[in-house]
């Protein structure tokens, strides 16, 4: 793996954050802005480097962020730290509700229609009603602090990007574009309304034409906006 821009150090080092709480958001895409490939998840167009940056990513890690909508088509399970599920019905994933108990919560609205189905599967005290019709993801990068989740990892999906930038909670993105073009009619990294979101070039990797990125979100851009839509 070559470093164009940035230290040479360990991706451990590479990628720690400089400060905390901290959130990041990890997405990879094709050459021509696919952020899936034929089976509809983000797997079928990942390959060796994403993965080894997305494990490193992990590792680093107090909690994952996630869509409970992708969580269900990428088809996640219990990982060895906290699933912060995002939902506005608070309907819990097949694979993540018999989930040990404490790995898993989720945040959502005080009107999810699955609310009461969220509290019996996860645990009262692990679903996080923020917000009457949309979920307060300030509020919520706010409580998981509380909770000492300080370094957040968000998987998207692209709903999910859209709304964490226009309540400005996104701290940094990192995406990996891959040597690959797939055409159709795939989602891009950011779904929902037009946001404008400035970014500032951290580092820069590449191997066998895999470009792997660092941007953090100026200051700016991290003002609180209007709400997006959540899956």
């Amino acid at each position: 793996m070559r470093v164009l821009i940035g230290p040479e150090v360990s991706l451990e080092e590479l990628y720690a954050p400089p400060r905390t709480p901290w959130l990041r958001v990890n997405m990879i895409s094709t050459l021509d802005g696919a952020a899936s490939g034929s089976s509809g998840k983000s797997g079928s167009i990942n390959n060796a480097v994403d993965k080894r940056v997305f494990d490193t990513l992990r590792g680093l890690a107090d909690a994952i962020v996630v869509g409970a909508g992708t969580a269900r088509t990428e088809g996640y399970g219990p990982v060895d730290r906290p699933i912060v599920l995002v939902s506005r019905r608070a309907d819990v994933p097949e694979r993540l509700r018999n989930a040990p108990p404490g790995s898993v919560l989720m945040a959502t609205t005080a009107s999810a229609e699955h609310l009461d189905e969220a509290r019996g599967l996860l645990g009262a005290d692990q679903v996080l009603t923020l917000g009457a019709d949309e979920v307060d993801l300030c509020a919520l990068k706010e409580e998981l602090a509380g909770r000492g989740l300080v370094d957040l990892l968000s998987e998207g999906g692209p709903s999910l990007l859209g709304a964490m930038l226009a309540q400005g909670v996104v701290d940094e993105l990192t995406a990996t574009v891959v040597p690959r073009l797939v055409g159709g009619d795939h989602p891009r990294i950011v779904a929902g309304p037009p946001v404008d979101v400035p970014l500032s070039l951290q580092s820069l990797l590449e191997e066998d034409g895999t470009l792997l990125g660092r941007w953090w979100v100026l200051p700016a851009a991290q003002e609180r906006g209007p709400r997006g839509p959540l899956s």
